[in-house]
């Protein structure tokens, strides 16, 4: 099959907003809620936010750009565009982007499917009033009471699967275009009314205090590399995700003006989420953290006993859920395009790939109960004490994604034509636009992002070079 008929069957957007809606949706994760607020308040508060800020206009913008570019110039799948690449007379080398945008999102589905699952469980455990008077205590035993429960977290995941299996099944327009829909307004809506209750009920002003207040003594070389590696992969950087929408996405849509919206709303997400939560922590006098810890251990004792606590944590992991349920969209989707590429069924492809996934998960969700004590890569030193879920986030998330994050931006820094990105982000060839996103694919993009791959494969560069320049002086 050609690439002319190959191409055109793939549906577009509706609309712009639906366009924007789904590329939100894939970019906000658990990632914004439960990480961003913690380590902005760990690194400087308004100082750390002005360098993620920063980073977000220089690097995350210009990123997504490329990667909706490189998605609507080719019209197809991950590695339908890449392939059409190698034949316009480029290195079959970049086919591997294609490769690893399919991978990346489609084996980090099988383990964020398991975490999206405790949120599930969770909105059942608010609505039968389990939180109420709960103390630090009976919260945790409560989290590893589900962790321990494989049959549990065996139904949470599959119910979790199969929904999101059935609305990729339904296409494009049908499914993914009408849950976004839904689901994005409905999370804005459930984040800004949380936010604005937890900042009117519980210790507001400390929670700006702690989240923007800059303290500049606290940033050092370490603080701008978390802010380099926040900003980088909370906009989905790497994913694959924007490849494959960008296919789906008209002419007329400006890609400037989309990638600079994507980047707002999601770090505005960020930052209402911490909002929402820490005027709680401080309230309760509970310890700020991050990740699982943080929303399933730490928030259920404020729930017990704040006012309207039980609403406020049905709304709460309905956020959750809302959050993780549109990337997950956005991770099983570009493996389907690529069998709708080979003209194969999308409802047949949607059911077999998503119950790969869903079983993959299986021994993801068993890592926390009947394999907690397999580590099959104990003789790696990195993944000495893993276990199956957390090789495969290690090897995702700090291998894998930055990896393929560097790749895209060597390529359309390095290897893409100019005439071709030029026509697609309507930069002149020459003009300021098009020269200042050039200057940051080309050289800021990679630097930055072969620091933060060195980081997350080796550890703190400075710690390194701090280490080496010891010993050489000593």
């Amino acid at each position: 099959m050609s690439e002319q008929q190959s191409a055109p069957h793939h549906v577009k957007w509706s609309s712009r907003t639906a366009f924007l809606m789904a590329s939100i949706g894939a970019a906000v994760g658990l990632g914004n809620l439960w990480r961003f607020p913690y380590i902005a308040g760990e690194n400087g508060g308004g100082a750390f936010v002005l360098i993620y800020i920063a980073f977000i206009l220089t690097l995350g913008i210009p990123l997504i750009m490329a990667e909706l570019a490189l998605g609507r110039a080719g019209k197809m799948s991950a590695i339908g565009t890449m392939t059409k690449m190698v034949r316009q007379g480029h290195s079959p080398f970049w086919k591997l982007i294609g490769w690893l945008s399919i991978l990346v999102p489609l084996m980090g589905l099988t383990y964020y499917s398991v975490v999206a699952g405790w949120s599930l469980d969770y909105i059942t455990k608010a609505l039968s009033g389990s939180f109420a008077g709960i103390d630090a205590a009976g919260s945790g035993a409560m989290f590893n009471g589900l962790l321990e429960s494989w049959p549990r977290l065996t139904l949470w995941h599959t119910v979790y699967m199969i929904s999101v299996i059935i609305i990729i099944s339904m296409g494009v327009k049908a499914g993914l275009e009408s849950t976004v829909k839904i689901m994005m307004p409905g999370l804005f809506i459930l984040l800004i009314f949380l936010s604005a209750y937890a900042m009117y009920t519980g210790k507001g002003a400390q929670a700006v205090n702690f989240l923007f207040s800059p303290d500049f003594s606290k940033v050092t070389a370490h603080t701008v590399l978390v802010a380099l590696g926040q900003a980088l992969f909370s906009l989905g950087i790497g994913v694959g995700a924007l490849i494959t929408y960008g296919a789906y996405l008209p002419d007329d849509v400006s890609l400037p003006k989309a990638a600079g919206i994507i980047a707002v709303a999601d770090t505005l997400v960020a930052l209402l989420a911490g909002f929402m939560i820490f005027p709680i922590v401080f309230q309760y006098n509970l310890v700020p953290g991050e990740g699982p810890g943080l929303i399933f251990a730490t928030l259920p004792i404020a729930f017990g006993q704040m006012p309207g606590g039980m609403i406020f944590g049905i709304m709460f992991f309905l956020l959750l859920t809302f959050a993780a349920f549109t990337s997950s969209l956005a991770m099983l989707e570009p493996a389907i395009s690529w069998f709708e590429d080979k003209g194969t069924s999308r409802k047949l492809t949607s059911w077999i790939t998503g119950g790969a996934a869903w079983a993959v998960g299986l021994l993801m969700l068993l890592s926390f109960n009947v394999l907690s004590d397999f580590k099959p890569l104990s003789f790696i030193a990195a993944l000495a004490d893993k276990n199956l879920f957390g090789i495969m986030d290690f090897v995702v998330a700090n291998i894998m994604l930055p990896i393929n994050a560097l790749l895209l931006a060597l390529f359309a820094g390095w290897a893409m034509s100019r005439k071709m990105i030029s026509e697609q982000i309507n930069f002149p060839l020459g003009s300021r636009g098009f020269l200042s996103w050039q200057f940051s694919t080309k050289y800021i993009a990679p630097i930055a992002i072969g620091i933060v791959v060195y980081m997350m494969i080796f550890g703190d560069p400075v710690d390194h070079i701090t280490r080496l320049v010891t010993a050489i002086s000593g």
